[in-house]
Order: structure tokens, then C-alpha cells, then sequence
């Protein structure tokens, strides 16, 4: 899985276009990041930039972004109506795939650091990157805002966590730090603006008064009327949504609603949601429905359809759900090819592709079959008797196969890995102790993907051996196909770690990875054994 974050700087300038633009273009033409939203906003003079990339990456847009910012932005020349107390106001850094938040964190540390090296200007961390509790939400810290900041600064308790103790007057003091991600959502409703006020107030944390708290954690909400729509909406913000999810706020706002006899007529995203938060809903409904569905995509469109996010516009998830905005900016992979192309790759005069981007190609094609077998049963008036059955053992085998596509890749990445770590310079000491630690960890990295492959492989085994007892008996070519890829792909993945042990000095090391190895290799060949013994068992049955 690759890492994605999500910065989002606010810049004190929201009605200069061309300044607007230049640092919009400052973003845009950093290599691997994605510029997904520039809002400016005239009355507060203040932009909100989004943009997503790998943690180094991202780094680099927002110093690219802030050293254009440093040559056209002039506090000393600002009024607007949000608060501010710098050209960078603040700069968070939100995990969004594949990173925690403590890797954020020290983004968001070494962004502060080169900011103020390259522009000499003060900068302080906030939320999860600072340690400081008086200094540790953005009020607390812009307090006083640009025009106290040279006063702050001078007193000790306020010295900055990156940069000198000096006012800058043009750039003033920025914020940086780690936030989850904020999702600001709307729920409609045929009602008056103190109608949903009041059912904001019943759900957001804060409540009415310390004395009556709402009942939804991580959740702000207010209620107001949209007069171009002629509606009322609750407007959430939801700064944690594995605390309070959307749909959670969605059943919520309609049961306070059903009891005062208001309608809610769907919701509403504002700005970009992650798949994970979509996903959530879908998996709600799929189990308060009890419905079966598999298909990302499906599960996609019922989160859409049961959160009624089409209501007021048009939610197209290839261009509001983050994942999907980056798949067509990312470099094409070995598992997005053609079949054909595929095949050619691995034909040609390199080395990778090779013989572990097929093993996982095979093994993922066996466990698309178990489950292909499991949907020609499921559903079938003459197999009806074994839908609960079909509902228990297809997730397995299809889950397995989607989780295979993505070691398709990973083989071909490790193995680049460790051809680039041989290249390295090992000219003086300090360069051989570097390539030395690269090599160990590439060479880890290229026994363990293999073994992770046999351990996938490993996980389907039962579950093909009940498909084979019960499943459609017409479908048991593909069984027997589908047992033989999956032991294929385990023995390739052996193959690969028997190779790749020779580059291991460490004795006991390379013991302990070929035990491993002989270990899942013996569960892979029995387990093939037992589906196909029990696809001759039954085919002997019945002729």
C-alpha cells in the first residue's frame, strides 16, 4: 500500500488572483503530488490549498509553496476577517493511506524545520506534533494574532519550536503540526434554520452548556438555511471520523429529526472524503440490511444511495473520493496492465518482472476462481439451500485475490530496492555503513514478500476445501485450476526466498527464513492435496 498524506496550508490571500495562482503553480509542478483544491476566500483574505503525495513529497510542494508565498505576501499589508498570524497561517499534515499519525508528525517536523532554515521566519507546532498543553490548538497559539506576535515571541514560554526568537514582519509566525482527517458534512432537511439548529445542538460534542453535552464525539454542528435551495441543513464537521463516522451522524440527525416529524432529504460531502469514510457506511448498511456485496465499487454506490449523497449535486467518487483522484495521476503498475502487456514485460530483457510478479499473478487467479465457483452457486435456485454457506466462504477467497493484486507489484518494487541499494557508493566508511544498512533492509524486504504471498495463499485453503465438498459441481475444472494456481504461486514464492537466502551471511537468520519458508510450502502442497481430493471424490459420486 502506498503512503498518502494530505496537506492542507491556509495562506493569508484571498483576492490577489495572480498570487493565488502562483502559489497554486508552486504545487502543481512538484513532481508526486496532486493539487486537488485551491478555495480562496475574498472576505478573509485567506486560501485554502489541498494537495496529496507521499510524506517527502508533500514536503517539498509545501516549501515550494511557502517560498513563493515569502516573495508576494506581505503581512504587514493584511485585514481579513479570519483570524491570522502569518503568510503560512498553518500547515497540517493529515494521514490519509498507509500512514500513521506519528509518521505525520514527523513530516510535519521536518517541514517545520526547513521552513524556518530556508526563510528564517518562526514556526510552532500544534495538535499531535506538539507537547506543549498551553500550546497546543491553533487558538491557543494564535492568540494575539500577527499583531501580538512580536510581543510573544519575545517572552519565553513562547519560543518558537523551529527558528529564532525574531518578528519577521513580512511573513509574521506559521503553524504546523498533524490533524485527522476533517470531513465537513451536511445532512438536509425540509425545516426551519432553528429546526436543525436544535437537532445540531442534541448531536455536536459540545452540546448546549458543559451541563448538557451532545452526543456525538469529534462532531461540530450548527444549523442553517440555504435560501438557493430553499432547505434547512445541519452542518457537521467531523474531526475524527473513526470516533463518529458519517453514517453515525447521518441515523442520528434523522432519528432527532423522525421525532419532531421532519423529513431529511439526503446529505451532503463538502470538498474531498478518503474511501475509508465511503466504506464505513457502505459496511453499516451491508450489515443492517444483512445484504451480500463484495465489489468496492458496489459498496461505493450503496454508501452513495443510503446517505442520499446526490441529493443537492452530484457526487462522482472519481473526483471526491482522494484514492480515486490519484489513480489517474499515478505511474502505471504491472497489475493495471493488459494481460498482453504483461506477458511482454516479463518476456523482455530484464530481470524484473520476473518469476514473483508471476507467482502472485497465479496465486491471485486461483483464489478469483475459488470465489468465481462460490458466485456461480450463490443465488441459485437449486443451490439455495447453501446461500448462508456461499455468504460465509466467498469473502475469503475474494478478499484473498483483491489482496494478492497489489503483490503483483510489490515483487518487481523490492527487487528494484535492492538493485538500487548494490549501486550505492561504498568509496569511504560512513558510505559503506550506509550501503550496508540499505542492503539488509532490501534484502529482508525481498524474502519477506514471498513469504507473505505463501501466508496469503495459506489463508484460502480451507475455505476452497468446503467450496469443493459443496460448491457447483459443474464448476469443478475450475477448482481443480484454481488449487493448482494457488500451489504454483506458493512454490514460485518459495522459489524466490530459496534465491534470495543466498545473499543472507547471518547463519541463523537464514535457518530461521528457510524454516518459515519449508513450513508454508507443506501447508500449501496439503492444502492443494485436500481440494483436490475432494473435487475426485465428488466427481466420482456423480457419474
Amino acid at each position: 500500500m502506498s503512503k498518502i498524506i494530505e496537506c492542507v496550508p491556509n495562506f493569508s490571500e484571498g483576492r490577489d488572483k495572480s498570487v493565488i495562482e502562483a502559489i497554486a503553480d508552486a504545487v502543481r509542478e512538484t513532481p508526486g503530488v496532486t493539487l486537488l483544491d485551491v478555495d480562496p476566500g475574498h472576505s478573509t483574505n485567506r486560501t485554502v490549498y489541498t494537495f496529496v503525495g507521499n510524506p517527502s513529497d508533500v514536503v517539498e510542494a509545501a516549501l515550494n509553496a511557502s517560498r513563493v508565498a515569502y516573495k508576494l505576501i506581505d503581512m504587514t499589508k493584511h485585514k481579513g476577517e479570519h483570524p491570522r498570524m502569518g503568510s503560512l497561517d498553518v500547515c497540517p499534515f493529515i494521514p490519509v493511506q498507509g500512514v500513521s499519525v506519528e509518521e505525520c508528525v514527523a513530516v510535519a517536523k521536518t517541514f517545520g524545520a526547513r521552513l524556518a532554515e530556508d526563510l528564517g521566519v518562526p514556526v510552532f507546532l500544534y495538535g499531535a506534533a506538539s507537547t506543549r498543553d498551553y500550546r497546543k490548538t491553533m487558538p491557543q497559539i494564535r492568540a494575539g494574532e500577527y499583531e501580538g506576535m512580536r510581543e510573544k515571541l519575545q517572552k519565553p514560554e513562547w519560543e518558537p519550536d523551529f527558528g529564532r526568537r525574531e518578528f519577521v514582519p513580512r511573513w509574521g509566525a506559521t503553524v504546523t503540526g498533524v490533524r485527522k482527517f476533517l470531513i465537513a458534512y451536511n445532512v438536509n432537511m425540509l425545516a426551519t434554520k432553528e429546526q436543525a439548529h436544535r437537532i445540531a445542538l442534541n448531536l455536536r460534542e459540545q452540546g448546549r452548556s458543559p451541563e448538557q453535552p451532545g452526543r456525538l464525539r469529534c462532531c461540530q454542528a450548527i444549523g442553517w438555511y440555504l435560501e438557493e435551495q430553499n432547505i434547512a441543513q445541519i452542518s457537521i464537521n467531523l474531526t475524527d471520523f473513526d470516533v463518529t463516522p458519517i453514517h453515525k451522524a447521518y441515523e442520528e440527525a434523522k432519528k432527532d429529526a423522525e421525532e419532531l416529524s421532519l423529513a431529511v432529504t439526503g446529505s451532503e460531502i463538502v470538498g474531498l472524503v478518503p474511501l475509508a469514510a465511503i466504506l464505513q457506511a457502505a459496511d453499516y448498511y451491508i450489515q443492517k440490511e444483512n445484504l451480500f456485496i463484495l465489489e468496492e465499487s458496489q459498496k461505493v454506490h450503496l454508501a452513495i444511495n443510503r446517505l442520499g449523497l446526490n441529493t443537492i449535486s452530484s457526487f462522482n467518487p472519481k473526483e471526491r473520493i482522494i484514492e480515486y483522484c490519484l489513480e489517474k495521476d499515478s505511474e502505471q503498475k504491472l497489475a493495471q496492465s493488459r494481460v498482453d502487456q504483461f506477458i511482454r514485460n516479463v518476456a523482455a530483457r530484464t530481470p524484473a518482472p520476473g518469476g514473483g510478479s508471476v507467482a502472485a499473478t497465479v496465486a491471485a487467479m486461483g483464489a478469483a476462481l475459488g470465489a468465481m465457483v462460490g458466485q456461480m452457486t450463490y443465488g441459485k435456485r437449486q443451490w439455495e439451500h447453501l446461500d448462508a454457506d456461499m455468504r460465509r466462504l466467498i469473502p475469503t477467497l475474494h478478499h484473498t485475490a483483491i489482496s494478492l493484486i497489489p503483490a503483483i507489484d510489490a515483487d518487481t518494487a523490492a527487487f528494484n530496492k535492492y538493485m538500487a541499494a548494490m549501486k550505492m557508493p561504498q568509496k569511504t566508511q560512513q558510505e559503506r555503513i550506509i550501503r550496508e544498512t540499505a542492503m539488509k533492509t532490501a534484502t529482508d524486504e525481498i524474502i519477506q514478500v514471498p513469504l507473505t504471498l505463501i501466508r496469503k495463499v495459506n489463508d484460502v485453503w480451507d475455505a476452497l476445501a468446503e467450496m469443493a465438498k459443496i460448491g457447483n459441481i459443474n464448476c469443478r475444472s475450475d477448482l481443480q485450476v484454481g488449487a493448482r494456481c494457488l500451489e504454483a504461486g506458493a512454490w514460485g514464492a518459495y522459489y524466490n526466498v530459496l534465491i534470495n537466502l543466498e545473499n543472507i551471511d547471518d547463519v541463523s537468520s537464514k535457518a530461521k527464513f528457510l524454516s518459515a519458508a519449508d513450513e508454508l510450502l507443506q501447508r500449501a502442497r496439503k492444502g492443494c492435496t485436500t481440494v483436490l481430493e475432494a473435487v475426485d471424490k465428488r466427481e466420482k459420486q456423480t457419474s
